[in-house]
């Protein structure tokens, strides 16, 4: 069986983004599918590219948030980011029974378990880890897990994501550009 397990820790403290990095790869390696459990996606514009490219490049990009927050500010910001990903073809659900805070993603053959958020604290001030794997079994399991809770979850659509009152788009708009304060 051609399986690996790296473990990572991230620090403030030293020049490499290496939770940044490890997304970043995964995203822009992932082929087939790549799912994301986070409960914040506070997505910096790196981030938030390889994402948009990646799903226009025909990757079954998709991302799990929680549909009840434990932070209403970073949720605003959250939902900040629906339009512009649901556009390039990403698919955004919120997992409705209450707070989604698993932070794995599974990509094909790999998967990550860690503390890493998709935020600008984790990749830059917060001491994270995780442990990367290249493990078929794994992925495959955390890729059922993703979609069982799907099941749970409602897909935000371009529609809804446009018929948001005005004053609440301007709002999160106002806060994305405060984004590395949350």
């Amino acid at each position: 069986k051609d399986c690996w397990y790296q473990p990572f820790s991230d620090t403030p403290t030293d020049e490499i983004d290496m939770g940044l990095s490890v997304h970043l790869n995964l995203v822009n390696s992932a082929r087939r599918y790549i799912y994301i459990d986070t409960p914040y996606l506070v997505l910096n514009s790196d981030m938030l590219g390889a994402l948009c490219l990646s799903a226009r490049n025909g990757t079954d990009v998709r991302i799990m948030t929680p549909g009840i927050p434990d932070k209403q500010t970073v949720f605003q910001i959250t939902r900040s980011n629906y339009y512009k990903l649901i556009k390039a073809g990403v698919k955004i659900y919120e997992y409705t029974p209450g707070f989604n805070h698993r932070k794995n993603v599974v990509a094909d053959d790999m998967c990550l378990i860690g503390t890493v958020n998709t935020d600008y604290r984790s990749y830059f001030l917060q001491f994270e880890n995780g442990v990367l794997m290249h493990d078929p079994h794994m992925a495959e399991t955390m890729r059922k897990a993703f979609e069982a809770g799907l099941e749970q979850a409602e897909q935000i659509t371009l529609e809804k994501c446009q018929s948001v009152n005005g004053v609440v788009r301007l709002y999160r708009a106002i806060l994305a550009l405060m984004a590395p304060l949350f």
